[in-house]
């Protein structure tokens, strides 16, 4: 107990500590008004396909050292972030082979020369892309092939590990490819282990699958369709007591690969993406003025089921065809994709940079399709928005000496799109739970003279967004949580600039804005 003629004495005391905190935390950040909250970030993802299936984007021949494979991928994932864009999708599984340590597949003879035999010196290639993208505040989704085992352009043996060596019994030869049977258990069994085993190691963002799910039909010398050959597969289901015919058969065998993979990634970690790249048409007919292949049938690719039973987390159809297109009209294929987006995941179209690079596509073509997918932004409804796009390929958007008609992509982008940082979209259904604003400091360099915002990320946090004010002009970026200093204003600027900074979450949630003041004896 206090005695009472100490206790006004206490109280004193008390209120005179209660004012020093005060004055200590007030330099940290200062609650918004409605006169002075920062604009939004913007929400868009933009991603980019790096193949390494023969030897398209990364590495770029198979055979480079450690050294060289890891100086090239780190040109590539700054790049990316030069462009503004915030996401990679890195291909890891080109054929039944892997692009990283594993036990279950070999090493993948792109990387190495030799199909099974690691890098030299030793690493791990996905874990040293997941780590270095995250530094660069972009995030990486792992691309696999789900049934390809071998590609043309694959020269030597099959490791002792490939699953063409290990069970014959599951491939087919199928023109120039070696391909899994999808309608083979084993087969699913074993795609759906290799993807989980990354979603279990790797602090991947995502997964991603393309569109090669049964392979695209070939032709023999008198023009007509090969079929595949899993008649035994199919002979066996129907042994089994299987009653769908072939094409309702092989269309479920795909489905329960979708289907399987979205539900265990969740309940391994939920906040992991699941991401799918289709055929951009469903089928021909579908709407009424498209014509073309049918993926439906051709590939047993039910895609619109996918959207419709919201067995994705985004859905990226490959529209790589010109906006006057009629039968593959850009806009017309968005917009029918979108109506069939019952389940509101998220949209990000897939793009052609390669056919804009190539001169294929007019100048302004890529630009004008990405400003139809922001358009969409507009609209009233979650499920008709498309908040992205994806594209393909790297190669399209690194530098080039020769582009003498100034038709390569990136410099279009950079200029006329990509002006500001943009935050990935939101993801509601996998969270919703806001992170705590991020704790800030700004001050003036002793040495240097430039203003120097210094932050402290929460448990939560993933990303910072960072809004700079000086005078009339906005600038933004995203940083990564463990970025904890970003230069915000030049020596020349006699004024400390006014800055908000918020944090972000991996599921995109974002924290209320904290306006950062000056620290006390900042100057």
């Amino acid at each position: 107990m206090i005695p009472s003629h100490h206790r006004p004495r206490r109280a004193l005391i008390m209120a005179v500590l209660a004012h020093a905190c005060a004055l200590l935390v007030a330099p940290l950040a200062a609650p918004l008004t409605a006169q002075d909250a920062p604009p939004p970030m913007q929400r868009e993802f933009r991603g980019v396909w790096v193949a390494s299936v023969a030897n398209i984007d990364w590495p770029s021949r198979p055979g480079l050292s450690a050294w060289q494979q890891q100086t090239e991928l780190l040109a590539i994932l700054d790049r990316v972030k030069a462009l503004r864009m915030n996401a990679v999708l890195l291909q890891v599984r080109p054929a039944g082979d892997a692009m990283y340590a594993s036990t279950l597949e070999p090493w993948s003879a792109y990387l190495t020369g030799v199909e099974g035999r690691a890098p030299e010196p030793w690493y791990d290639p996905l874990q040293f892309a997941v780590r270095e993208a995250h530094a660069r505040g972009l995030e990486l989704h792992a691309w696999f092939n789900p049934y390809r085992a071998r590609h043309p352009t694959a020269t030597g043996p099959h490791a002792r590990t490939h699953l063409s060596v290990t069970h014959p019994e599951w491939v087919h030869t199928y023109g120039t490819y070696t391909w899994m049977d999808p309608g083979e258990p084993g087969v699913l069994e074993h795609s759906l282990r290799v993807v989980l085993d990354v979603v279990r190691r790797y602090d991947v963002d995502g997964v991603h699958v393309d569109d090669y799910f049964y392979p695209y039909p070939i032709t023999g010398p008198d023009g007509a369709e090969v079929p595949f050959p899993d008649s035994a597969s199919y002979a066996r289901y129907r042994a089994r007591g299987g009653a769908l015919d072939r094409s309702d058969w092989r269309r479920h065998n795909v489905d329960e690969f979708v289907r399987i993979l979205y539900r265990r990634t969740k309940a391994l970690k939920p906040w992991v993406k699941v991401g799918i790249s289709p055929f951009g048409i469903w089928r021909p007919g579908y709407p009424a003025s498209i014509q073309g292949f049918d993926a439906y049938e051709k590939l047993a690719g039910d895609s619109k089921k996918w959207l419709n039973e919201g067995w994705v987390d985004y859905f990226t159809p490959q529209l790589y065809w010109p906006i006057a297109q009629t039968a593959q009209s850009y806009p017309v294929l968005l917009d029918w994709w979108l109506n069939e987006n019952t389940k509101g995941r998220h949209m990000w179209v897939g793009h052609s940079a390669s056919r804009a690079s190539a001169g294929t596509f007019k100048r302004d073509e890529l630009n004008a399709q990405i400003r139809i997918t922001r358009e969409t932004t507009q609209r009233d409804s979650a499920r008709l928005r498309a908040t992205g796009d994806v594209l393909f390929s790297m190669k399209a958007l690194m530098p080039s000496p020769d582009d003498s008609l100034g038709q390569r992509p990136a410099p279009h982008l950079l200029r006329e799109l990509y002006t500001a940082d943009a935050l990935v979209p939101a993801s509601p259904w996998l969270g919703r739970t806001r992170p705590a604003a991020p704790a800030a400091t700004l001050r003036r360099d002793a040495t240097s003279r430039e203003w120097v915002l210094r932050l402290t990320a929460g448990a939560r946090a993933r990303w910072h967004s960072v809004r700079v004010q000086h005078g009339a002009t906005w600038t933004s970026q995203v940083l990564p949580a463990s970025q904890t200093a970003v230069v915000v204003g030049s020596a020349e600027l006699a004024e400390a600039p006014v800055v908000w900074v918020s944090a972000v979450d991996r599921n995109g949630n974002e924290s209320s804005a904290r306006r950062v003041l000056l620290s006390r004896g900042a100057r």
